[in-house]
Order: structure tokens, then sequence, then C-alpha cells
């Protein structure tokens, strides 16, 4: 049995920031991808999720009140369609465009994802210094793998250790990693592995678990990705506080 019920643990912590959840559903026909955002200030809830071809975008709601885009205006969701490796990229931050072209100039290395993120450090936000979390799912003959990572400061804006955990899917589990352990001032960043929890059986079900968990005036956008192992189209769901 998983370690944790996600909805516990959103319904508990006023303020994870931002989240990623990788797994394998409950009866292992899908994998799942869940990604949210959230925030406190003026300029980080004037956000929402809007798709692209291939992906999925951040973007202000209300373009007059952003103050600084640098931090929120990024692509989350990156989609890699090659003949070499089919996959899906997801990030807190402009570093999903970073492991989308490392695994584009060699789509074959495992090692691209990893490559990719030891360029990059957490975000230079002072006095939090957000770590930068990312995850890749891989599949390949009706099944996937995936992995997470984070970036964190040591607290100060020298040191930057990164973290990265590879999971074989199992049915009804999947993988919890998050910005912030809590609200805070200054915030405090997440601390050790991913937590295991508890996943449902379809995108719509695990929508349903995370919106309705997470803080009511903190929470901003989430997306929901259900790929099916066995072929046919994925189902993605997009829900915007702000629409």
């Amino acid at each position: 049995m998983p370690e944790f019920q996600l909805e516990k643990l959103l319904s508990e912590n006023s303020y994870p920031g931002r989240g990623i959840v990788i797994g394998k559903s409950q009866s292992g026909k899908n994998a799942l991808i869940a990604y949210f955002i959230m925030g406190r200030s003026v300029n980080s809830r004037n956000r929402i999720f809007e798709a692209f071809d291939g992906g999925m975008r951040t973007k202000a709601y209300d373009e007059s009140k952003v103050v600084d885009p640098s931090l929120i205006i990024y692509n989350p969701y990156l989609r890699v369609d090659t003949a070499e490796l089919k996959a899906d990229i997801v990030t807190n931050g402009n570093q999903t465009d970073t492991i989308y072209d490392f695994i584009m100039d060699e789509p074959g290395d495992r090692r691209a994802f990893e490559n990719a993120l030891a360029t990059r450090t957490f975000e230079p936000d002072a006095p939090n210094y957000t770590p930068r979390i990312s995850g890749i799912v891989r599949y390949k003959d009706g099944s996937f793998d995936y992995s997470l990572s984070i970036l964190k400061s040591n607290g100060t804006p020298d040191v930057c250790n990164r973290f990265c955990f590879d999971y074989e899917p199992e049915a009804g589990v999947g993988h919890f990693i998050h910005t912030y352990r809590c609200d805070g001032d200054p915030i405090p960043s997440f601390k050790g592995e991913p937590e295991e929890v508890a996943l449902p059986d379809t995108a719509e079900e695990l929508a349903r678990l995370v919106w309705e968990n997470l803080n009511a005036d903190n929470k901003v956008s989430l997306f929901v990705r259900a790929v099916p192992l066995a072929g046919g189209r994925p189902t993605d769901i997009i829900i915007n506080k702000n629409i």
C-alpha cells in the first residue's frame, strides 16, 4: 500500500506551492500525470493554463496586472514524439524547454533529462530560492517508466543540490513532489524523497481529487494527463480558477 493519501497531503497543507504527481492508474491501464500551481501574490495568482499543439503554457489572465513575468510564464508541459523516444515532460519553470532541447539533440540518450538539469539551478527568488521540480514519463512498448527531480538551494544563493529519482511503475501508485513543505516566510523548500501516494484510475478522478483538496484561496491552475498504455487518445484536463 502507498505510504500516503494524496488528498490528505493536499488538504492538510495550505501551500505546497507547485506540485507534480506521476504514476500508474489503479487498473494499470494508464500513465497518470498531474501538475498544479498555487499563488500567494497577485502576480502569482494572475495566471491560467493554456494548451497548444505539443504542450501547455502558462499565461497572464489579466495582462494589466503582470509585475514580473520571468518566473510565472513558461511551458509547464511539452511532449516528445520522435522515432527514438515518446515522452511527456512536466516542470515548474522554463527548464521544460531545456530538457526538451537536450532530448531532441540526443533522443536516444536516457541521461538527457539529468544532463539538462545539470545546467540549471533553483529559482533566483531570494529569500525563498524556490526549487525547480521536474518530471519525465518515457513510453515504450505499452509500458513506461518515469523520473522526478528537484534542484534545491542549501539556503544560500551559491550552492545548488540536485536530486533525481527513477521509478518503475506500479498499479495504483504515484509519486508526488512539490516546491514547498508548507507556508512560511521564507517558505521552506520540499525535503526528502518524493512522497508515495495512492492514485485513482482516470484523469477525471485524479483532477477532481487534486482540485478539491488544494487550498481554495491559493490554488490557481491544474493540468492532468492520462495516457492509455494499450494505445488510444490521451485525456488532457485543464482547470483554471480564473476562468
